[in-house]
């Protein structure tokens, strides 16, 4: 759980800093601007960051690695609000006005994301990193 959440979050944040976008077509296909990539990273990251929330820490129940954790969810939750938005097609002003206020912040989330892990590897036995 400790390497995919450091993978997770690396990967997520370098895919939100660099802004990359997803593109259907042929040569996507074993891309990382394939829709099904950030699909599956942005579950994987949801997915990972539950769980290291869930996971107890020295008899603290619900706390601990929270940092990864709440990055984990957040990273994932706007890659997949971002395949969504992208194959969606009714363009309703409130889902436009959510988009462009939530993914206006991948840049600083990325480079967040990737401090986040890197520090994370390095000190493993941080209770709050």
């Amino acid at each position: 759980m400790y390497f995919l959440s450091i993978v997770c979050n690396s990967f997520a944040g370098y895919v939100l800093f660099s802004g990359i976008d997803s593109e259907t077509g042929e040569n996507s296909r074993f891309s990382v601007k394939n829709p099904v990539f950030f699909l599956v990273l942005g579950i994987l990251c949801v997915v990972t960051g539950v769980l290291k929330l869930l996971s107890p820490w020295e008899g603290i129940l619900f706390l601990g690695d929270i940092i990864p954790a709440a990055g984990g969810i957040i990273a994932g939750l706007m890659l997949i609000f971002g395949i969504y938005r992208k194959d969606t097609f009714s363009k309703s002003g409130e889902l436009e006005r959510i988009s462009v206020n939530l993914l206006a912040f991948r840049k600083p989330i990325g480079v967040g994301l990737l401090a986040i892990a890197l520090m994370h590897f390095l000190f493993p036995q941080v209770l709050f990193l």
